[in-house]
């Protein structure tokens, strides 16, 4: 009898362990200068209490390069009252078009901004580049009161791994930062080719080429679009699954994967399909768990940015929803155990 007791109690917290958390969604309305399309904002960060937003920063298409914040405090106040209008600041991005001359001079196009960190008054931002180019970057500048002022001297070169035919991923850069004390990881966005599966690993004291170190992570379908810090070397992820075609049809998986293939497909159609998932650093490697499937009214967003909040997470999309006329959408996302 005491053998069936202790099988039931492992095979317990082993269903436990797999089982994945829940979470309560709350939409929150934004501002229609934020909510606006053509921000296209790609990262979140919390940082003294205030909500940065990140917008893309496409200068090739003439979009100014900024920052918004908004206090958590409000946002709190917004969640409980929905007629409540949110206050914002905007954070003009100084000298991003000098850096882009240099990735220019160095045979890399500039795509557009698509992380961010704040640690003290220091700013670092992950650039992507086009495929073709050869680097991504990543950028150091200074948050005052009123802009971040980047510093020219402040660019790492994040070389692009190469897929086991010699080719760059399609549309893939390092889209996603976060910190370990003094230690800046940069992950790669599609972490599934063989060789291609890669962290970058930065030592902000030490912000230079020299400095940077890369590591392993665990085979992983899908993309990793941002990821936020959750506790010592643990963070959370968004793991997004585009069901485009063409070109696009590279993130998609083998027909006998019939697992993965399940999340992704209905017969022979493809959908899109998000879901957070748990990353742990350990012994210089990352792994992960799933932890989140997202609502399926909101599983075709292309959600982009993810900040750690109380017993939940913000997160918002670029500009792309399940249907036209496109807008930046914040949610609240709070455990329910």
């Amino acid at each position: 009898m005491k053998y069936f007791l202790l099988l039931v109690i492992i095979i317990t917290g082993l269903n436990s362990k797999a089982q994945k958390n829940d979470f309560l969604v709350t939409k929150i309305s934004l501002p229609p200068q934020i909510s606006y399309f053509d921000n296209q904002f790609s990262g979140l960060y919390i940082h003294e209490e205030k909500l940065f937003f990140m917008s893309e920063s496409r200068l090739q298409d003439k979009v100014e390069a900024k920052l918004y914040s908004i206090e958590t405090a409000d946002l709190d106040r917004k969640m409980q009252d929905t007629s409540y209008i949110l206050p914002f600041k905007k954070i003009p991005i100084i000298d991003l078009d000098v850096l882009v001359k240099k990735m220019d001079a160095l045979g890399d196009e500039y795509e557009g901004l698509e992380a961010i960190i704040i640690k003290g008054n220091n700013v670092y931002l992950s650039v992507e580049t086009t495929t073709e180019s050869n680097n991504c970057y990543l950028l150091k500048g200074i948050l005052n009161d009123t802009a971040v002022l980047l510093n020219d001297n402040d660019i790492i070169l994040q070389p692009k791994p190469i897929t086991p035919v010699g080719t760059h991923v399609y549309n893939a850069g390092f889209e996603a930062l976060a910190l370990s004390k003094n230690l800046l990881f940069s992950f790669y966005e599609f972490n599934y080719f063989p060789k291609v599966n890669s962290v970058n690993m930065i030592q902000l004291k030490n912000f230079n080429n020299t400095s940077l170190t890369n590591f392993n992570i665990e085979k992983l379908p899908f993309r990793i679009t941002d990821i936020t810090s959750t506790g010592k070397n643990k963070f959370t992820a968004i793991n997004y699954f585009y069901k485009g075609s063409g070109k696009d049809e590279v993130y998609r998986l083998p027909l006998n994967e019939t697992e993965n293939n399940a999340l992704i497909k209905d017969s022979s159609n493809y959908h899109s399909y998000c879901r957070l998932v748990k990353i742990k650093y350990k012994n210089d490697s990352f792994t992960w768990q799933p932890l989140w499937d997202f609502p399926k009214e909101y599983m075709s967003y292309n959600w982009e940015g993810i900040a750690a909040y109380k017993n939940g997470y913000f997160i918002v999309n670029d500009k792309y929803t399940n249907a036209k006329p496109y807008s930046s959408v914040l949610l609240y996302l709070s455990a329910t155990k």
